[in-house]
């Protein structure tokens, strides 16, 4: 099991009465190893030091306190509520492995327990059969329509479709499960594309949002998928997968500050109810051990 960036800082302050600049270093290291890049861990450590000094800080409560507060403003959360009477789209994004079309079915339960009506998941990820299938299992389970074509078809047509289902019935919520094959980068780039566009064409004002789906223990490694993605097609917020009490967990911190790219979804289990909005005091507090 990998040690918690919490865990980590436990360790940092035990045996040490007073502070010093060794302290810090290991506290950057720390920082970096939890997922935070390496120029806003030693941003943050070097002007936190200063204050500590300047402040005569040496207790560890008040000096985790000073570091909550100088990573708030990196930490954004955002909610999304489909609006009624309105076809709504919201399109997964993701590398295969991360846990995509199951946090469909999660975010599509989520929807359904807080009265959503009419509600779609189309599975437009049509190059991988375990995808569709594994979507339509959920589907059969959760009591939630599939919209799905055979094998190989046209993914953007599966997500027209679905969409029509929904406008024809006076609106609700379709939720898109798309490929993730990023070592093809140039196909999977051309398909987003096309998908992107029936989607921004078919869904009402203001009613499609792209969610890209990040591994929480993969680290640096999300945000270059999310550089990809955001640069593909755009990308409105992020979907957490595998984050629990041993995820570093830093990632949210750094797309956070680096592109501006809000939290909407946790995912903590495998269970369908493992989901929550994002709560940024809370994850805060989680990261940090408060």
């Amino acid at each position: 099991m990998k040690t918690s960036f919490a865990d980590k800082l436990k360790g940092l302050f035990a045996g040490r009465a007073a502070q010093n600049e060794e302290f810090f270093d290991d506290l950057a290291d720390a920082l970096i190893e939890g997922d935070i890049g390496a120029k806003l861990s030693m941003e943050l450590i070097d002007a936190l030091e200063s204050e500590c000094k300047k402040e005569k800080v040496y207790d560890q409560d008040k000096i985790i306190s000073k570091l909550k507060e100088s990573l708030i403003p990196y930490v954004k959360g955002v909610g999304f509520k489909p609006q009624e009477g309105k076809t709504n789209i919201w399109m997964l994004l993701g590398v295969n492995g991360v846990g995509k079309t199951t946090s469909a079915a999660k975010i599509a339960l989520l929807q359904k327990n807080a009265g959503v009506q009419n509600l779609v998941l189309s599975a437009s990820d049509t190059f991988r059969a375990a995808a569709v299938d594994q979507l339509c299992m959920h589907g059969d389970k959760l009591g939630i329509r599939v919209v799905a074509h055979q094998m190989g078809s046209d993914p953007a047509a599966v997500v027209f479709d679905a969409a029509e289902s929904v406008s024809s019935k006076g609106g609700g919520l379709v939720i898109a499960d798309t490929a993730g094959r990023l070592h093809n980068k140039e196909n999977l780039v051309r398909e987003l594309e096309k998908i992107d566009r029936i989607c921004a064409q078919k869904a009402s004002e203001g009613c499609y949002k792209k969610l890209l789906v990040l591994d929480a223990t993969t680290g640096q490694n999300a945000l270059r998928q999310a550089e990809v993605f955001n640069q593909a097609v755009g990308v409105d917020a992020i979907v957490l997968t595998k984050y629990d009490s041993s995820a570093k967990g830093g990632i949210a911190i750094t797309i956070g500050k680096e592109m501006n790219i809000p939290v909407a979804f946790v995912c903590t289990g495998e269970g369908y109810g493992d989901i929550a909005s994002f709560d940024a005091e809370k994850y805060l507090n989680e990261f940090l051990g408060i």
